[in-house]
């Protein structure tokens, strides 16, 4: 067992932050417009898009949450993939033609064409809200990572990582974002696969007998039946409500949408969609048997894993003190490839949205020379933001998967409401939508607490109390989309109907 990150890490480490920021460089004189700077012109194949979109998707969380979750439990996390097919199948027939018709360069753009200006803003505001807080948790993971390899403190890895992030993506814009997301994909996956060889290769019996104490002890099951909404690992919650969230993502989130309209057509972006969903189950696999592996080789060697060590601190233990030099400098770049992938998006697509659905309503730019170079000021303040938010994550001691996850669904379901309601519901108008995403969000803040009544008072009176007990649902974190949605589009169609009588 080897401690330190040593001489040869740095360098494999360093090399992979050198080889992000030469990208970065390379694509810089490209960026002639902002057309070319948020969407590449539309020249991206359609494979590196699909592995853009899953790089993203992976974030440092996942890539260090999914195995603590197995470490810790089992893969009953799978099943969230199991509804991915229906997201598919709507995003690519309904939601990417809407938008590639539309020719817009927000997804909140078109909502102003269909609604009204008021109800653009909204869903812009909701969205930006929610990738903000999202994002911080986004680089607060590989900080964890970097603060026990080299001593310093959480504050000073974070601002390593996002300073970096911020250099390359403000120097090469999008093209930078999709290019470097398929190194990072490659990385990341190489790393989760070297991970794997090492653990098994550190128990006698190698591969098999890693499995059978794995499966002996449940890390293998993968699938819970059930409809008890409060559990979060069964087949109602991951398989079923979960679709909600991940139509949200697909078909109302820009980060996603600038994938969809920088390849040439609609067809490569339904198979750019199709691709990064495919590639998702095949990743969530592998790093959930990560979490199974080293189950297996600190119950042969529990004596190398220090006590009191958490199960978001496992991964990170095993990387410095049993990967030989090298592999475990490629694991540390593989999570700071997840992070910055995720983070390089992020602010990418929190900039666009500026600069088209703010910036641009209320000024008209006198070249595209200005609106270029406000568009790069975006791109900066936005990843300042960003590393500000990571500092205050780290505040955080939840799960860091679950903490992710919480912030993602918490504000994607009424922004799906309103996308429903523009693609599906013709009597709906700018009022009824923007009061059905009201409806939504205050429904939400009720069922899950968030309203925080005060229910001894409420119990003074009755009727009020037991109206203030029935909304406080048990319920997990896959059902905030649904109701959230479901109140968008309920009450956005009960207001369309009454504004048309």
């Amino acid at each position: 067992m080897t401690t330190g990150f040593g001489f040869i890490n740095w360098i494999v480490l360093g090399v992979y932050l050198a080889a992000m920021l030469g990208i970065g460089a390379m694509f810089a004189r490209k960026n002639v417009s902002a057309k070319e700077y948020f969407f590449a012109g539309g020249s991206i194949p359609w494979w590196a898009a699909g592995v853009s979109m899953i790089a993203t998707s992976v974030s440092a969380t996942t890539f260090l949450g999914n195995p603590a979750e197995t470490y810790s439990g089992d893969m009953s996390f799978m099943m969230l993939n199991l509804g991915v097919p229906v997201s598919i199948l709507i995003t690519s027939f309904v939601f990417i033609p809407y938008f590639r018709k539309a020719q817009v360069r927000s997804a909140y753009e078109t909502l102003e064409k269909r609604f009204d200006r008021k109800t653009r803003y909204l869903a812009a505001c909701i969205y930006s809200a929610h990738l903000l807080l999202r994002t911080g948790i986004l680089i607060y993971g590989p900080a964890i990572v970097l603060s026990k390899i080299t001593g310093f403190s959480t504050t000073t890895a974070i601002l390593i990582c996002g300073v970096s992030t911020i250099i390359y993506t403000y120097e090469g814009g999008f093209r930078a974002v999709i290019w470097t997301d398929v190194i990072q994909f490659g990385i990341f996956f190489a790393g989760a696969a070297a991970a794997i060889a090492f653990a098994a290769g550190g128990i006698s019996g190698g591969y098999a007998e890693a499995s059978r104490m794995a499966d002996e002890a449940g890390k293998f099951v993968w699938f819970r039946g059930g409809v008890d909404p409060s559990d979060a690992r069964n087949f109602l919650s991951a398989g079923v409500a979960y679709i909600a969230l991940d139509l949200a993502i697909r078909g109302c989130d820009q980060q996603f949408i600038q994938r969809y309209l920088s390849t040439s057509d609609t067809k490569r972006a339904q198979w750019a969609t199709a691709l990064s969903a495919v590639l998702g189950l095949l990743v969530s696999w592998a790093l959930f048997m990560v979490g199974a592996y080293l189950y297996s080789y600190y119950k042969v060697h529990p004596a190398d894993l220090p006590a009191g060590t958490d199960a978001n601190g496992v991964f990170p233990h095993f990387i410095l003190t049993v990967l030989p030099k090298g592999f475990s400098g490629l694991l540390v770049a593989a999570i700071f490839a997840a992070a910055m992938s995720s983070l390089t998006s992020a602010i990418s697509a929190l900039s666009n949205t500026t600069l088209v659905d703010f910036v641009e309503t209320r000024r008209v730019f006198a070249s595209e020379t200005e609106r270029l170079k406000t568009a790069r000021r975006w791109v900066l303040l936005w990843g300042v933001v960003g590393v500000a938010s990571a500092l205050y994550a780290s505040t955080f001691n939840a799960s860091l998967l679950y903490t992710a996850l919480y912030f993602t669904s918490l504000f994607t379901g009424s922004l799906l409401g309103i996308f429903l309601l523009a693609v599906a519901v013709p009597w709906a108008r700018g009022g009824s939508a923007f009061a059905g995403a009201i409806i939504g969000m205050i429904a939400l803040a009720i069922c899950t607490r968030g309203l925080n009544l005060d229910i001894a008072a409420a119990e003074a009176t009755p009727v009020i109390g037991w109206i203030a007990n029935g909304l406080r649902l048990n319920i997990s974190w896959p059902w905030y989309p649904v109701i959230s949605a479901t109140a968008t589009v309920a009450g956005g169609m009960a207001a369309g109907m009454i504004g048309r009588k």
